[in-house]
């Protein structure tokens, strides 16, 4: 197990969490469809539902709406979303994966395609980055959750493999198949969790310099508002200092 992460992933960078609230429900509420119409509309007979619906109702996300979205999955002539990859290189030769839902394939291509290219960034083929990465589960919580010796110890119990933990808050990280088990041993040891879900961890790290890393958010930016993009992982870290210049 491994304890305090001296560096922020870019995922929890100062401004994450500013994203307009109306864009994060489009978001979830794709999410909540996809999953619903892929199994039963039922949270507690589908697990990826139920990831879902527990990050909405994280996010504070009405109950009428994410009913809505479970609603749509049955809904004849309803959006029929694809789960599309992309990954490719950003400024600095970090590596990125991004993770979308489509209804229509050419016109995320050519917003995910735009995004790389006007950022510093170059899109690449299928496997290009993702052979460095781990598909795993990341459970988040919140720095209220407890200290890191407190957390640590109950990932310990719980069966996860890793914990790291900072000012912003804790990532605990399990197998895909543990992921469920784990979150639920969480729950009952810190409370619910900021959010469940499958993630991409890297292998190995990059760090960025100042130059490379303003580049490197403003193409993680272009991409986090794009609707049909859910996630973006990548394989950077950046300092501190770094961070604080950058605000």
């Amino acid at each position: 197990m491994a304890g305090h992460s001296k560096y922020k992933n870019i995922m929890h960078r100062k401004g994450a969490q500013d994203k307009k609230r109306s864009a994060s429900f489009s978001k979830l509420s794709r999410e909540i469809t996809v999953a619903a119409k892929m199994g039963t509309p039922d949270p507690d007979m589908n697990p990826r539902l139920r990831l879902a619906v527990n990050n909405a109702k994280a996010l504070s996300m009405p109950k009428d709406n994410i009913q809505r979205a479970i609603d749509k999955a049955a809904a004849a002539g309803g959006e029929d979303y694809e789960e599309i990859r992309y990954e490719g290189y950003g400024p600095g030769g970090v590596a990125l994966i991004v993770e979308a839902l489509t209804d229509n394939r050419n016109r995320t291509a050519t917003n995910v395609r735009t995004a790389f290219s006007r950022n510093g960034g170059n899109l690449g083929a299928s496997g290009a980055v993702s052979h460095g990465f781990e598909r795993l589960g990341l459970i988040e919580y919140s720095a209220g959750a407890g200290d890191e010796d407190k957390v640590l110890e109950a990932a310990i119990e719980a069966g996860a493999d890793d914990a790291e933990s900072s000012d912003d808050g804790h990532s605990i990280w399990t197998q895909m198949e543990a992921l469920h088990e784990v979150a639920g041993a969480l729950e009952a040891s810190l409370g619910a969790p900021e959010s469940v879900k499958l993630a991409w961890k890297p292998s190995l790290t990059v760090d960025m310099g100042e130059s490379d890393a303003q580049t490197l958010f403003k193409l993680i930016d272009a991409l986090d508002y794009d609707d049909d993009v859910q996630t973006v992982w990548g394989n950077y870290e950046v300092s501190d200092e770094i961070m604080e210049k950058l605000g």
